[in-house]
């Protein structure tokens, strides 16, 4: 069985557009998804990235295209300009941890569930009343919210320090983890769908 691991940021506009595709992929193949959620602007500082408030005009402008363009070809619903933004990703980060190895809900629809309420749904996804619905609503304990803060940090530390030595440097980033084939961005999605093809 192929293990994707999938780096991401909870914030970031390219997870939500990525949306369930990559659970529908990895279903299709028999493929397992270990998520990885970490510090995405610390990601861009390590790797050589630039934070979206320090980059030029020209490519935020683009940026916005882009995002208008893939929403709407999606068919996703996007706030562009989403209220609190960047809002603190770590409590959303840990509870996500917290609840894979808890196990027995959908992880996938809960990292789209926080996506989608950042993006969609004007929420603050910092908040604990936040996190603890998404986490009930893809059948997980919304304890898992306080409880799995220790680990959750342990683990969202590490997943920063395994994508620095992975060679991932944006989000979405998914690695196949049998052939260290690597894929960036929501619009790569196919590209792993056909190398997952081949194994």
């Amino acid at each position: 069985m192929a293990r994707i691991d999938y780096f991401f940021g909870v914030f970031s506009p390219w997870t939500y557009l990525a949306g369930l595709r990559l659970e529908e992929i990895a279903a299709r193949h028999g493929a397992e998804i270990t998520y990885k959620p970490l510090d995405l602007l610390g990601l861009f500082d390590r790797t050589g990235g630039v934070r979206p408030a320090q980059r030029h005009q020209s490519r935020m402008e683009y940026r916005m295209q882009e995002l208008k363009r893939w929403s709407a070809k999606l068919g996703m619903k996007m706030n562009f300009t989403p209220p609190g933004y960047p809002p603190n990703p770590a409590p959303a980060s840990y509870a996500i941890i917290a609840a894979q190895k808890a196990g027995g809900g959908d992880i996938g629809g809960l990292v789209h569930a926080i996506a989608r309420a950042c993006w969609a749904e004007d929420k603050d996804i910092a908040s604990d009343e936040v996190i603890r619905a998404a986490l009930e609503a893809n059948g997980f304990d919304g304890n898992l919210v306080t409880t799995g803060l220790f680990d959750g940090a342990i683990a969202y530390e590490r997943n920063l320090e395994e994508a620095v030595e992975r060679g991932a440097f944006g989000s979405p980033f998914y690695i196949v983890a049998e052939t260290d084939e690597r894929f960036w961005g929501q619009d790569r999605l196919h590209f792993l769908d056909d190398h997952l093809g081949t194994l």
